[in-house]
This record gives structure tokens, sequence and C-alpha cells, in this order.
């Protein structure tokens, strides 16, 4: 499986080499409407859970502690499980999200978590 993320802002319509796409915030994006949104799935069931995003911040100070307790979420989750699953078994997936922070968000801890798992 290839694995790419994008910022939401940055790619509501979907390009010819982006695949299955994934919404993987909990809360849907503020600006942007459903249907201005080309997207294949909105996947809350991969997205931290409320404490841990709340917790967490996007502080970058605190992502460490962030990916390893998200980590042990997913890891830990049935849902997830089944969710990682069925996106490990397609050719190209592309992770959603709206963080700002390109580097400190849940979309790259999550696709290093499913790249582990193909």
């Amino acid at each position: 499986m290839k694995c790419t993320i994008a910022r939401v802002q940055d790619a509501k319509k979907a390009g010819p080499d982006d695949g299955f796409r994934v919404l993987v915030d909990r809360l849907w994006p503020r600006g942007v409407r459903k249907h201005d949104l080309d997207h294949d799935r909105w996947a809350k069931e991969l997205a931290p859970s409320t404490e841990l995003r709340q917790r967490f911040g996007h502080d970058p100070d605190k992502f460490a502690d962030f990916r390893t307790d998200y980590l042990a979420e997913l890891q830990h989750s049935d849902e997830a499980g089944r969710v990682a699953r069925e996106l490990v078994g397609l050719p190209t997936v592309m992770l959603l999200y709206s963080a700002h922070d390109t580097e400190h968000n849940q979309a790259v801890v999550l696709k290093e978590w499913l790249e582990g798992l193909s």
C-alpha cells in the first residue's frame, strides 16, 4: 500500500494519483462544506480520542507523548484495526487531516502505523 497525507484545505478536490481518500479527523474540518471535499470515507475510528486530542492541543512540544499515546489507542482499538485492515488492502490511500502543522499531527502518526501493518 502506498500511503500519503494531505491537508484538507490543500486537497479538497481529488487528483488522479490520490487513491482512496480518507478523512482522519474526529470533527469535520471548519470552513469546509461536506460536498466540497472529495473523500471516499470519513474514518472517525482512526482519529485520536477527544481526550488525547485536547491534551495534545497541537503543541509540538507534546508531540512525542501524543504519538506514543495515539499509537497505543490505535493498537488497542478493534474498530481502528478493522478499518486499518481494509485500507492496507488498497493500492493507494490518502489520509486527509485539517491541522495547520504538517509535521505534528495525527495523520503523520497514522501513516506510520498503517505502513507498519502492510
